[in-house]
C-alpha cells in the first residue's frame, strides 16, 4: 500500500505533492508581501503543469502496462492516480481560498484585480480599444463542427470554448478561441490618484465576445476556459541513419501530440458543450478531468505586475562581489594562487561571465570547453563562447539536448555555436549530461595552467538571480587534471581511467557515497563521532536511503536539508531515530547539493550537479566535487549549520508529511537566507 507504515519509504509523487503544498504555503504566508504572494501562486501552478506532464504521464503508462511488481518508491499506480487527484483536489481548493484572500488584501493596498463586468466608462472605452488595436488581431476562432476534425489543442496554451446561438431556439453551435501568448496576460487599467487597477487578457476578450463573432450573426455567446496537458515524454526514433540532432528534433515535435494527462475546464461550462468536449477530446476519468474556476494557467501569475507600494514585493537584495575577486582584475591570476567559492544568488554571477570574457580575451588562453544544460534567453555565457572561438580560441561545447522543455532552445544554440566555428559535441542517448563544468587552459611560455569549474547549478546568469547555487573556481591539479578527463570521456575517449577525487556518475559516485556512509557507520560502532549532513533537492534512491537507514541505527547523526522530493522516512524507532529531515522555502530556490561526511574529526566535504535519485546516479555523467581549501570547507559548513538553524522559512519533513514549519530552542529568529546575504555582504566590504 502506498505510504503505509509496512512501507520503509514515502511515495514519491506524494512526497513531491508534499513539496508544492510548501510552496502554497509560502502563498498562505502573511509574512510573505502581497504580490509575491500571488508569484507563489504562479510558481505552484507551473510546478503542477509540470508534474502532470511529466510523472503522472508516466504513472499512467505504468497503469497501462498493468504490472504486478512496483517500485517501492512509485507503488501501484492505479492506486496512485487515485491518490494524486484526491490531493490536487484538495490542493486546488485552498489555491482558491488563497487566491481570494490576496485578492481581498490587495483592495486595502488601493490595487484592484477586476473582471469585465466591473469596469468604469473610462475603462471599459480603454478595453474597446486595446482589444481592437491589439488583441483582435491576434485572435482565429475555429468552428467545431461533426463534419471537420476536431483540432489538436497545444499543450501549455488556454483556450475559449464558445457556446453560441443566433436566436433562442437555434442550435447550440461551437468554437475554440487559443489565447494569444504573445500579448502580455495582466494589463494596466486608467486609474485614479489612489487606485490602481489591472484587468486579466481573459476578461478583455469576453467584454468583446459579441462583437468578435457578430459578423457571424450569433447574438447569445459563452466563453468557458479550458486546458489541455499533455505527456511531455519524448518518442525518439532509433533510425541509426539519422544523426542525434536530427532524432531529437523530431522527437520535440512529437510531443506536441503526445497523450493527454489532465483536462481543467471552467466548472460553470455548460454540460452539453462539456459532455461534446470530453468526446471529441476522448477523455475518460481516468484522464484528470479538473473543474477549477474561469483562470487557468495561473503559472503566468509569476509575472504578476506591482504597480503599488514597494513593500508589496520582497526588499531587493542585489548581488554582492565575492571579497577577494576586485572589479577590473584578472580572475584567472586569483585562481591560480587559490580556490574561490561563489554563492549565487547572494554574490553577483558576473564573476563567472568575467571570468569567461578574460579567458576569450586573453592570447595565453589556449582551449575553453564547457557542458551546457540550460542557458539564458540572450546568453553572456554563449556570447563569450563565441568571442573566444573568434580569437582563435580552442572552443569545444558540449550541448545537452536532452534537457527537459529546452530541446528547442538548445538544438537552436547548438546550430549557432556550430556556425561560429565552435566544436559541437552532444550527450548520449539515453545518458544525459548534466554536469556543470568548465575547463581552461592557458600557456605561458612552456607552462601549462588548467583552471575548472565544478557547479551546482547550469550556466545560466537568469536563474542565477533566484536559485541558490554554488561554484568552485580552481587550479588544483588534482582537481583540474580529472576535469580534462571527463571532458575526454564526453568527446567520445571511453579508455578506463580511476578517478581518484572526482565523483562521476554514472562510473564511480554511487559507490564512493556508499563506501563513505559505510565509514561514518563503522566509525559509529567504534564509538568515534559520526555523522552525515546533506543538502539535496530530491531523494528517492532506494538503496542509498536504506543505507542511511542502516546508518542511523548504527547510532550515525544524520542531518538533511531536502527542498523537494524525500523519500526518507525520519524520526522512525529503531529505524530512522537518528535522522532529521528539513526544507527550506521562500524567496529563492534552493539548488545546492552539499555533502559533508565527520570522518571521525577530519571531515570530508563535497559539492555537486547530482541528486540523490537513481537517473543521477545512474542515468546521467553528473560530477560532485571534493573540497580541498580550509577555507572554503569553514565557509560550507557555515552555511549548513546557519540553514539548519533556520526557525522562520524551514519545514520539518516528517512521515505524514504534515509540512509544519519548525521550531527551534533558539528564542532568536533566525532567517538563514537574510543572515547569507548579510554575511557575504559584510565580507564584500573588505574589496
Amino acid at each position: 500500500m502506498i505510504n503505509s507504515p509496512k512501507n520503509p519509504f514515502i511515495n514519491r509523487e506524494v512526497s513531491w505533492l508534499g513539496f508544492n503544498e510548501r510552496v502554497l504555503q509560502e502563498a498562505a504566508d502573511e509574512r510573505n508581501p502581497l504580490i509575491e504572494r500571488l508569484r507563489f501562486l504562479g510558481i505552484f501552478s507551473n510546478n503542477r503543469d509540470e508534474f502532470f506532464r511529466v510523472r503522472v504521464a508516466s504513472v499512467k503508462r505504468r497503469a497501462q502496462l498493468a504490472l504486478k511488481e512496483h517500485d517501492p518508491t512509485e507503488g501501484d499506480p492505479i492506486k496512485l492516480l487515485k491518490i494524486i487527484q484526491d490531493i490536487t483536489v484538495k490542493q486546488i481548493k485552498e489555491f482558491y481560498k488563497i487566491f481570494d484572500a490576496i485578492i481581498a488584501e490587495l483592495k486595502n493596498e488601493n490595487v484592484f484585480l477586476i473582471n469585465e463586468m466591473e469596469l468604469n466608462e473610462e475603462q471599459e472605452a480603454f478595453v474597446k480599444n486595446y482589444f481592437n488595436d491589439q488583441v483582435y488581431p491576434a485572435l482565429v476562432p475555429i468552428m467545431l463542427s461533426n463534419s471537420r476534425k476536431f483540432p489538436s489543442l497545444r499543450d501549455k496554451s488556454i483556450y475559449f470554448a464558445m457556446r453560441m446561438k443566433r436566436v433562442e431556439s437555434d442550435k447550440d453551435k461551437y468554437a475554440l478561441i487559443e489565447l494569444p501568448n504573445s500579448l502580455p496576460r495582466f494589463v494596466q487599467l486608467p486609474s485614479d490618484e489612489k487606485r490602481r487597477y489591472i484587468i486579466i487578457l481573459d476578461d478583455i476578450i469576453r467584454h468583446n465576445l459579441e462583437n468578435l463573432f457578430n459578423m457571424y450573426g450569433f447574438n447569445q455567446v459563452e466563453a468557458y476556459t479550458i486546458k489541455l496537458t499533455r505527456d511531455a515524454e519524448l518518442d525518439l526514433d532509433s533510425d541509426v541513419s539519422k544523426s542525434f540532432l536530427e532524432t531529437m528534433q523530431e522527437g520535440v515535435m512529437g510531443r506536441k501530440k503526445g497523450q493527454p494527462v489532465r483536462f481543467v475546464y471552467d466548472e460553470n461550462i455548460c454540460e452539453p458543450l462539456f459532455t461534446y468536449l470530453k468526446k471529441k477530446l476522448r477523455l475518460s476519468h481516468s484522464d484528470s478531468l479538473i473543474s477549477g474556476r474561469r483562470y487557468h494557467n495561473f503559472k503566468d501569475f509569476i509575472a504578476f505586475p506591482n504597480i503599488g507600494a514597494k513593500n508589496l514585493e520582497f526588499k531587493k537584495q542585489p548581488p554582492v562581489r565575492h571579497h577577494e575577486l576586485k572589479p577590473y582584475k584578472s580572475v584567472l591570476k586569483v585562481i591560480e594562487k587559490k580556490d574561490i567559492l561563489l554563492h549565487y544568488p547572494y554574490q553577483t554571477y558576473n564573476h563567472l561571465i568575467d571570468l569567461l570574457r578574460e579567458s576569450a580575451i586573453d592570447p595565453k588562453v589556449r582551449i575553453i570547453k564547457i557542458t551546457l544544460y540550460r542557458v539564458a534567453r540572450n546568453s553572456k555565457v554563449i556570447n563569450a563562447l563565441v568571442n573566444a572561438a573568434r580569437n582563435g580560441k580552442d572552443v569545444t561545447v558540449l550541448v545537452e539536448l536532452q534537457a527537459r522543455f529546452d530541446e528547442e532552445n538548445n538544438i537552436e544554440w547548438a546550430n549557432h555555436l556550430s556556425d561560429e566555428g565552435i566544436k559541437v559535441i552532444f550527450g548520449y542517448a539515453g545518458l544525459k549530461v548534466h554536469s556543470k563544468i568548465c575547463y581552461i587552459v592557458k600557456k605561458e611560455g612552456s607552462k601549462i595552467i588548467e583552471f575548472a569549474h565544478i557547479g551546482t547549478g547550469n550556466f545560466h546568469e537568469k536563474t542565477a538571480l533566484i536559485y541558490t547555487d554554488l561554484s568552485l573556481l580552481t587550479s588544483n591539479p588534482e582537481i583540474t587534471g580529472e576535469i580534462r578527463r571527463v571532458f575526454e570521456l564526453l568527446g567520445g575517449n571511453f579508455t578506463p581511467f580511476y578517478y581518484k577525487n572526482l565523483l562521476v556518475s554514472p562510473l564511480n559516485m554511487r559507490t564512493r557515497m556508499v563506501r563513505m556512509i559505510n565509514q561514518e557507520i563503522r566509525n559509529a560502532k567504534n564509538g568515534k563521532p559520526a555523522y552525515i549532513h546533506i543538502k539535496l533537492n530530491s531523494l528517492i534512491d532506494p538503496d542509498l536511503m536504506n543505507k542511511l537507514y542502516n546508518a542511523s541505527k548504527a547510532g550515525v547523526e544524520i542531518k538533511l536539508i531536502v527542498r523537494g522530493i524525500c523519500g526518507i522516512k525520519a524520526g522512525i524507532r529503531k529505524m530512522s531515530e537518528n535522522i532529521e529531515v528539513i526544507s527550506i522555502l521562500g524567496k529563492y530556490l534552493e539548488h545546492a547539493r552539499i555533502f559533508i561526511f565527520g570522518n571521525n574529526e577530519d571531515p570530508k566535504f563535497y559539492i555537486g550537479s547530482a541528486d540523490w535519485m537513481e537517473r543521477n546516479l545512474d542515468r546521467r555523467i553528473e560530477i560532485t566535487c571534493p573540497i580541498f581549501d580550509k577555507n572554503i570547507q569553514e565557509q560550507i559548513r557555515f552555511m549548513f549549520d546557519l540553514q539548519w538553524a533556520d526557525n522562520v522559512k524551514s519545514r520539518v519533513m516528517d512521515p505524514l508529511i504534515k509540512n509544519e514549519y519548525r521550531t527551534t530552542k533558539s528564542k532568536r529568529k533566525v532567517h538563514s537566507r537574510n543572515e547569507l546575504y548579510n554575511y557575504y555582504l559584510e565580507k564584500s566590504r573588505k574589496l
